[in-house]
C-alpha cells in the first residue's frame, strides 16, 4: 500500500479502504469477500450494529472501538461493492452525510437561532419533512411511517411511529386514555385467544403491544431498553438458580422452581 501524507485519522480510513479493495480484488482477493453482495451482507450489518450497542451498554472502551471497527467495515465493504459497478463510493457516502448534517443544523452552519434542544428537534423534523417531499414528491405521514416499519426492528419502529403520529396530532388528551386503550386491547386479546383464529390472535397481540409502546412513550420510557434489561435479569436469575440447584432444573417441581426463582431475585436485589 502507498505511503500517505494524510492526517492520521484519514490515513487510517484510507488504509481500511485499500485493505477492503484488495480483499475484493479478482486478482488474489479473498473468495469469501468476492462472493458477497449487498444483500448477503445485510445480516452482518444488523449483527454488528447490535454488537456496538451491547459494547456501549457495557462501557468497555476497547470493546466499543473494536465493534465500531466491525461496523465501519460493513460501511466500507458496501461502498466498495457499489464502486465496482460505479453506483457510488465511500466519498459519495461521506459527502452525502456531511451535506445532510450541514443542511439539518442551520443553527450551527447558518444564521438560524434556537432557544433549546426542543427547538433543534423541531427544526430537524421540519427540514426532514421538506427533504422527504422533494425526494418522494409526498410528505404524507403514512409514507414516513412505512419507512420505519420496513427498516427498523418492530419494537423500535413502533416507538418511532407512535412519536411521529403524536407530533401530527394523533394523540390522546391524557394518559388515562392510553390506559383505557390498553385495557380495551387486553380484553380483545383475551376474546381472540378464547374464540378466534390464530391470525386474529396475532393481530390482537400486536395491537396490545403497540398500545403498551404508547404507554411507555407517555412516561418517557424506552420499551426496547426495558425489554433488554428484563432479558438480562432473566438470564441472571436463571444462572443463580442453576448455581444453587443440586440437580437439573427440569427435575424440580413448579413450586420448587418458584422458590429458587424468588431466592435468586432476592440475591440479585441485595447485590444492587
Amino acid at each position: 500500500m502507498r505511503d500517505s501524507v494524510l492526517p492520521p485519522v484519514l490515513a487510517a480510513v484510507q488504509r481500511l479502504v485499500e485493505v477492503v479493495a484488495q480483499l475484493r480484488s479478482p486478482d488474489g482477493g479473498c473468495p469469501w469477500d468476492l462472493a458477497q453482495t449487498p444483500q448477503t451482507l445485510i445480516p452482518y450489518v444488523i449483527e454488528e450494529a447490535y454488537e456496538v450497542a451491547d459494547a456501549i451498554r457495557h462501557g468497555d472502551p476497547e470493546a466499543i472501538a473494536d465493534e465500531l471497527g466491525d461496523l465501519l467495515l460493513q460501511v466500507v465493504l458496501q461502498a466498495q461493492i457499489a464502486s465496482e459497478t460505479e453506483l457510488f463510493n465511500l466519498e459519495t457516502v461521506a459527502n452525502a452525510i456531511a451535506e445532510k448534517l450541514i443542511r439539518r443544523h442551520p443553527h450551527v452552519f447558518g444564521d438560524v437561532e434556537v432557544a433549546d434542544e426542543a427547538e433543534v428537534k423541531q427544526n430537524w423534523e421540519a427540514i426532514k419533512s421538506v427533504e422527504a417531499q422533494e425526494k418522494e414528491g409526498s410528505d404524507r405521514l403514512s409514507h414516513r411511517l412505512e419507512r420505519y416499519a420496513r427498516s427498523l426492528p418492530p419494537l423500535t419502529a413502533s416507538l418511532k411511529m407512535s412519536r411521529k403520529a403524536a407530533m401530527a396530532g394523533f394523540e390522546w388528551e391524557t394518559v388515562d386514555g392510553v390506559w383505557e386503550k390498553f385495557e380495551e386491547e387486553l380484553r380483545e386479546l383475551r376474546q381472540a385467544i378464547a374464540h378466534e383464529s390464530k391470525e386474529r390472535q396475532q393481530a390482537e397481540l400486536g395491537d396490545l403491544l403497540f398500545t403498551l409502546v404508547n404507554v411507555a412513550r407517555w412516561y418517557d420510557l424506552d420499551p426496547d431498553e426495558a425489554l433488554h434489561s428484563t432479558n438480562k435479569r432473566f438470564i441472571q436469575r436463571l444462572s443463580l438458580m442453576e448455581t444453587v440447584a443440586d440437580r437439573p432444573l427440569q427435575d424440580y417441581s413448579l413450586d420448587e422452581l418458584e422458590a429458587l426463582w424468588q431466592q435468586a431475585k432476592r440475591s440479585l436485589k441485595q447485590s444492587e
